[in-house]
This record gives structure tokens, sequence and C-alpha cells, in this order.
């Protein structure tokens, strides 16, 4: 089965009580035992619910995996594969990867004694270095954010897997339209599926994928025993989103091709951060492991001020400047004082994140009108 046929039909069936094409909502908190500890499949809530189960196997399928689990958030998904690890335990993860990552490592994770290294993984020698016998896990991100850096997933894979260690990838710039981590190498996939796979700005969620049964059962009990799960009418509408995501992500390429372009040729701008350039770092890789680019776009102004970023997200009229990304309209952000904030600023400006940098999430309105935008708020 195509992928954009998996968006729509991919482990998923009519409902079997009344042949209902989408998955009810199975609003329920509980359900009837036949008898103490007999269920027809689900006993509580928590533990499972159909319409989550039908979003799990949907996960699952447009990833190319085996097993899905849908959390209450992304970073309760994160959360979940941390909870793989024990004190002591090492990871290698990206320099610039998303701010809320970077908390949850710091803030919470460190101090249950995990170690983290962040390296600059857009050159995979600059690891070996901190891999050692407590090395447990690679957690990387593909672009990056906010930075665009491409990370080469194969060969990451075959390192973490020479080493006996985990690879888990954040697929969320990428989706799976783009990019699909575990036939690259990777054991897990994570997503913030508020962002592009539910892609309506509608709903908070994050989901993983894997292939491998003993890493799903660990998983599995995790979520069931911590609870960070979604509810079922978020799982609906994540499902809905879903079913669309191919035609959404088409625009979505498109239009971060003709904005990235604009940019690059504005006499106001000067760095542009797309994957789509020749000249971007690693665009080669990204052309082997991406079938397009997205709708992911940085830069900075020649002016290079926290005020002459402040000014034009501010004149934006069709880009709304708003956290998050990945919805059908268009945002623009401001990392170093919105999703990279629990960054500090000295560690948010080795890697390129600037006062001045904007971060743009194309949506799917008119290229011209999006152009248009932008130029007002420019010139």
């Amino acid at each position: 089965m195509k992928f954009n046929t998996k968006t729509i039909h991919g482990k998923q069936h009519p409902d079997k009580a009344y042949g209902a094409v989408m998955p009810p909502i199975y609003q329920t908190s509980t359900y009837a035992q036949n008898s103490p500890g007999k269920t027809l499949k689900y006993a509580y809530g928590r533990s499972g619910n159909p319409t989550r189960h039908a979003l799990e196997n949907t996960f699952a399928s447009i990833e190319n995996g085996e097993y899905g689990l849908a959390f209450g958030s992304g970073v309760a998904a994160i959360d979940a594969v941390l909870k793989l690890l024990s004190p002591g335990d090492e990871v290698i993860t990206t320099n610039d990867l998303y701010g809320g990552t970077y908390r949850l490592f710091t803030k919470i994770f460190e101090d249950f004694g995990i170690k983290f290294h962040f390296v600059g993984l857009a050159n995979i020698s600059n690891m070996i270095p901190f891999i050692n016998e407590n090395t447990k896990l690679i957690w990387i991100e593909t672009p990056t954010n906010p930075m665009m850096n491409i990370i080469d997933i194969r060969e990451v894979a075959a390192i973490a897997h020479d080493h006996n260690l985990l690879l888990a990838v954040d697929n969320t710039f990428a989706t799976p339209y783009l990019q699909q981590p575990l036939d690259l190498g990777a054991d897990i996939v994570m997503h913030s599926a508020t962002k592009y796979l539910g892609g309506h700005s509608d709903l908070i969620m994050g989901g993983l994928v894997v292939r491998d049964k003993a890493l799903a059962d660990r998983l599995y009990f995790i979520q069931n025993a911590s609870g960070a799960i979604c509810g079922p009418q978020d799982s609906f509408l994540a499902l809905r989103g879903i079913k669309t995501l191919h035609v959404r992500m088409q625009r979505h390429c498109e239009n971060g091709k003709a904005i990235a372009h604009y940019l690059k040729d504005h006499p106001k701008v000067d760095k542009v951060y797309w994957p789509g350039f020749e000249d971007h770092p690693n665009h080669h890789i990204a052309k082997s492991q991406m079938s397009d680019f997205g709708g992911m776009i940085s830069f900075t102004t020649k002016e290079d001020t926290l005020a002459s970023a402040y000014d034009i997200v501010k004149k934006l009229k069709l880009f709304t400047l708003a956290e998050s990304l990945g919805g059908v309209e268009s945002l623009a952000g401001h990392p170093a004082t919105m999703t990279h904030a629990a960054i500090p600023k000295a560690e948010r400006e080795k890697i390129g994140v600037k006062d001045s940098l904007i971060r743009l999430s194309v949506g799917i309105e008119d290229e011209e009108d999006l152009i248009n935008d932008l130029r007002q708020a420019l010139d």
C-alpha cells in the first residue's frame, strides 16, 4: 500500500458494530466485564480505548512500523522514551533541538542521574568520543528545530547498532510523508502529533512508533503506568487530520520552496535556513533521506537585532505570531523568546539561535498572499 493510501486506509477498518467508516469516539472511562477480570478487550480508559487504538495503528502504518503509541503531548512521548533509562545512563543528542526537549532533559532527567551530551551531529564523527559503556540512547531531530540542520539517520543508526544503542528520531518537522526513520535504521520514531499529523492547530498529542515487540511492550507498560495518554476526542481529530496529511504536505513543500527563495533574494534578509538549498549544510543527505524539503524555514535579518525581529513579526498579518507549527495556517515565531527560551542565551547563540532569528511554519494558503505578507512586513 502506497503512503497516500495508508493515510486513509492504513490498518483501519469500518467499525464492526454499525459499519462506521470513521472510528467512533468511545467517550468512556471504563468497560463492562463479563466476569471479574474477563473483558471483551478493554478494561479501563487509561489502559486502552478503541479510538486511541485506531490512531495508534495509523501511527504505525504511516511510519512503516509495527506498534504505535499515542500520548497526551509530544513531550509526554519523549518522557516515556527517557523512562527506558536508569540512573547513570548517558544520552547523546544534538546541540540544536526543541527547547521543550532540552528542558525535559536538563531540568527533569538530569536530576534523576541521566547524563546528556549535546553534540553538533551534522558531523557524525563528533559523537564518537562521547560513546562509552554507560551510553544507552541517541536522540536526534532532523531537520533540527529551529536551525534546520540535517543529520544522516543511516550513519547514526549504523553507529548506534554497532554499540548496541537505541536510536530515537524526532520526525515532527519532516513527517512520514517526507522521511521514514525506521526504514533508515532508527529504533523509535517520535512525533509531536500536535503539529503536522493533526494539522489543524486543534489538539495536543504525541506519538511513538517502533518495530520491535519487546521494546513496544516496555513502552506500553510505561504509557499505562505513567498515564500520559490522549483522550478519544483528540484521537478522533488526529485520525481525521492524518487522512489529509499527504495533500497538505505537498502544499506545505510548494509554499515553503517559494518563500525560502523569496527570502534568500530579499536585501534585508541575511541568512535563510532551509534544507532545499544546494548550499545548505548536508543538503545531499537531505536529498537522500527526504522526498522533499518541507515548509519549515528560519531566517535572520541583516540588521541582526532583537528589535528588527520584533518589528517584522509584529507587522505580519497572514503569518500569525504564535507558538507551534504544522497547521494549515502559516505561523511565525521568535525562537529566542518563545520555543527556545528554556535554553540559556549563551547556549542558544552557540548554535545560531540569535535574537534576530525568525522561524516560519509555512501553511497551505495561496503562495502569492504569503509572499505579499512577508514583503509588507520586511519593506
